[in-house]
């Protein structure tokens, strides 16, 4: 019983932690391989812009993407 109890407790948790965050500017720095979403003009309406970082001397890769309103969640990106 308390195996059960602490599965569901754990995905209580768990779940609203999978959410992407989608910023509302492109951070300045951003680790290789990270992926982050930002809500800007250059994509069409419904969509985010999915911007992944590159090693040194790689420029980073960004495409269009639709998220669902579950997957998401607005925030501010610090500078």
């Amino acid at each position: 019983m308390r195996v059960f109890i602490l599965a569901v407790v754990f995905c209580a948790i768990a779940l609203p932690c999978a959410a992407q965050t989608v910023l509302k500017s492109e951070p300045l720095l951003l680790a290789p391989y990270e992926i982050v979403f930002v809500q800007n003009a250059t994509c069409p309406v419904g969509q985010v812009q999915k911007i992944t970082g590159a090693i040194r001397g790689l420029h980073r890769r960004k495409a269009c993407v639709t998220l669902a309103a579950e997957q998401a969640s607005l925030a501010v990106a610090t500078p």
